[in-house]
């Protein structure tokens, strides 16, 4: 994989993670409200799965306004996603038949490549403006408080990852095939 591939790929990670936390939290504050707006003889349900993260909508105070502007943008821009993600998928499996083919065509997977690619930068392209969009609405003031929410998130995905790494790279060297990669010996007594 070259270098700008490799840009490209975490440019499109950190654009899906922040499309995706964007939604999650669309969807916690609307489950929020829904659970605010039931009568107290109901019980509210607690949902577990967004039980740690903020909601962005209450963090950030947006108004009842940006809500419905923000709702907008992600209302607009779902179908287009939804079609740039198929054909995501599409060219991955395009690339995976051309791949392991019975026959190799190394020009027929570079072409599956380059389809991979487009398809991969049309999403990125999609995420990147719907972030734009959303950002526009917020105030210079939310933008600020947006931009620490997502260093702190970003500094617990890290933390994350790295905890996950390591326990990994650690890992219990008696656990089966954990000497898949070891070099066997003739004489075990060597």
């Amino acid at each position: 994989m070259n270098e700008d591939m490799k840009k490209d790929m975490k440019k499109f990670n950190l654009f899906s993670l922040l499309l995706i936390c964007l939604l999650t939290f669309t969807f916690y504050s609307t489950t929020n409200a829904q659970q605010e707006a039931m009568p107290d003889n109901q019980p509210k349900r607690k949902n577990k799965r967004f039980s740690t993260r903020p909601n962005l909508y209450h963090e950030l105070e947006l108004t009842p306004e940006q809500r419905q502007q923000i709702k907008r943008v992600h209302q607009n821009r779902k179908p287009l996603m939804n079609e740039a993600q198929r054909r995501v998928s599409e060219a991955m499996r395009n690339l995976d038949r051309a791949v392991y083919a019975d026959s190799i065509k190394e020009g027929e997977i570079a072409e599956r490549l380059k389809d991979l690619q487009a398809a991969q930068s049309e999403v990125a392209n999609l995420r990147a403006y719907t972030e734009l969009e959303v950002r526009k609405i917020l105030t210079p003031e939310q933008l600020i408080k947006f931009r620490e929410l997502r260093r702190r998130f970003n500094e617990k995905r890290e933390n994350h990852e790295n905890r996950r790494k390591s326990t990994t790279d650690h890992s219990d060297s008696n656990a089966p095939g954990s000497d898949f990669n070891k070099p066997h010996r003739k004489n075990p007594n060597d």
